[in-house]
Order: C-alpha cells, then structure tokens, then sequence
C-alpha cells in the first residue's frame, strides 16, 4: 500500500521527514506516561440501575472519559466496521484519492501544529482520517466510499446501533445530573451535529518524534470511540499527568466534549486527550460524535446553577464555538475556555 506515510521516510526506512517532527513542548515523553492507572472500565450490564448511575456519574466528573463492556453492540458488527476501515486504507491511493477535496462532506483530512516559525511550513501529523456524517436512518450511507464494498452497508448498520446506545448514555448522564432521563438529548436539539472520522495511524519509524493526533478536546457533546485491541496508543491528561488507555476486548472508550463540560457549568470533564504512534503496529479506530447542529444555543442549565454555583460560561451558538476553534487551529485548542465567565 503506497501512502504519505510510506513517502515520509524519503530514502531512510528508519526515519520520518523533518515535516513530521513536532516541536519539543508538543512530544509524548513516554517513559513520564502512567501505564499503572487507567480511566475506568464500566459494565453497562449491572442490574442495579442506580450504582450504574453513580458509576457514570463519577467517571464523567473525575475522568470524562470510561471504557464501557457489555454495551449491545453486536461484536460482530464491531469486528466488520474495523475490517471495513482496514480495507478502505489498503486500498491504492490512487482510488483514496477521489476524497481529498476536503469541501465534500465525505473527505480524507490530515492534522496539522503550527510551526513556531511562521516562514517553515505547518508540521503534520502522523495519521489521517475519512471524515463523513453518519444518522441513525442510514441516509447517509449513499454518500461513503463504494469500495471496499462492505463498508457503507456495515457504517449504516453500526450508525443505527451506535445511536441506540448514545441515547441510553445521554439518559444515564442526565440522570446523574438530576435531570429527567430525556434532557440532555432535547437540550442539544433536533438535527445534532453527527460525525464520524475513520482514522488510520500508520507504523512509524520514530513515533517518539511525531504525534497520531495532537492534545485536543473534542468540540462535541459525546463520543463513542472502537479501537485496535493490540496496543495503547490514546493518552488521557488527568490531574496534569498522562495515563494510557489499555484497550479492552470489544468494549468502547467513551469520552464528553466541550458541549457537554459548559452544560453542566463545568460539573462533568471534557479533558485533554492525544493519540502516539507505534514502531511496529498501525492502529485503526472508529469515532462517533454526536452534538448540536450550529444554530442551537448552548450554555451552563439553568437548574444547575445557582448563588453557591453561578454560571461559569457564556451562552454562544455552536456556529460561534466553532468560529473560535477556526481562530485556534493549528494551536493546542482551548476552545471552550473563550466562553468563560470566570475561573472555575
């Protein structure tokens, strides 16, 4: 399979072009990573409805990221989306190709750091994505790659699933908030924002030089994220340190965004999070994001704010929070921090 990637170690298969080395502050010292700790692993399984509440609960306030097992998603079904993607990037790039006009609403994107000098050119990063909407309905599927040609029937089928269980953690949220279990999906609206991004990170001759994915939030309200089960690769900032996420057999790594964090006026955490590279191994994952289309006005609930809890965000409308990403891109985004009344 010819890529970028492949293109990238020029004439020396044991080293990455300069345009793919991030600067000093931007690097993952792995040997400062905890691989002891880890955010937490949640059966969605348990009976008693109330200590899975609290489990929830907990993990979205101290963590706001928890793998969860048992979630009803087919395991077979998991196993073809992943096999889908695999195929979808071992094919020539020249078919791969007919996605790189990123206006299109199915588009293969690259990420870029900013260069501290603003004459050499951006840095980029050591993975690429096939960025396409998804619903629940499966109307999108028409839009997505015809080859490999399981891939729009298993995103459709996935779509519907993942939907399904997106709901049931929106009303475990809520419920946690003491809100009424249907909240938080009426409150980000009708017609949310609805995206997936089929990412690929390739092995890399020196994966202590470059980056997957830069540190980040994510921009929505909740992700769902499958990931390759053979090795960590997704790092979680908690308490100004990184942990590893292991990746556990056939469960999903859910993580809250921005939308979700100014909600509920800071009470639940959409933290930082980044992506390395392996020397050996590529690592294929699957993300779905669900969150307000861009007219919806967003802002901390009214009945979670009071005198000893004021408001500690701005409303805004979604078009704004992204204007402001735009104005970040290239940098460390602390999107949400614009929108901040005071310190928390």
């Amino acid at each position: 399979m010819e890529s970028v990637f492949h293109r990238a170690v020029d004439n020396n298969p044991m080293s990455i072009s300069e345009k793919f080395i991030v600067p000093e502050e931007h690097k993952a010292n792995l040997s400062q990573v905890s691989t002891q700790a880890s955010i937490p692993i949640i059966d969605l399984s348990i009976i008693d409805h109330n200590l899975l509440v609290h489990k929830i609960t907990q993990a979205c306030e101290e963590y706001g990221f928890f793998q969860i097992t048992n979630h009803g998603v087919p395991k077979d079904l998991c196993k073809k989306t992943m096999t889908a993607v695999a195929d979808f990037y071992s094919l020539p790039s020249q078919e791969r190709s007919q996605f790189t006009d990123t206006t299109k609403p199915v588009k293969i994107i690259g990420y870029l750091l900013n260069s501290k000098d603003q004459e050499s050119p951006n840095i980029a990063l050591w993975s690429e994505s096939l960025n396409h909407p998804w619903d629940p309905a499966g109307d999108f599927a028409s839009l997505l790659p015809q080859n490999p040609p399981q891939y729009r029937e298993t995103f459709a089928e996935y779509a519907k699933e993942v939907n399904e269980l997106m709901k049931r953690l929106f009303g475990l949220i809520s419920e946690g908030l003491g809100l009424e279990k249907d909240y938080l999906v009426n409150k980000l609206g009708e017609n949310p924002w609805l995206t997936a991004l089929a990412n690929f990170f390739p092995p890399c001759p020196n994966p202590e030089l470059t980056l997957g994915m830069s540190t980040h939030t994510d921009l929505s309200a909740l992700t769902v994220l499958m990931q390759s089960e053979e090795i960590s690769c997704l790092q979680v900032l908690k308490d100004d340190k990184w942990i590893a996420v292991h990746p556990v057999p056939n469960a999903f790594v859910i993580n809250l965004g921005d939308q979700l964090e100014v909600m509920s006026n800071g009470r639940l955490k959409s933290v930082h999070h980044r992506v390395v590279n392996n020397k050996m191994q590529q690592r294929i994952s699957v993300a779905f994001f669900y969150g307000p289309n861009m007219e919806t006005v967003i802002g901390p609930i009214e009945e979670l704010t009071n005198e000893e809890h004021p408001p500690l965000y701005r409303t805004y409308t979604c078009t704004e929070f992204m204007e402001e990403y735009k104005r970040q891109a290239g940098k460390r985004p602390m999107v949400k921090e614009a929108f901040q009344l005071r310190s928390k």
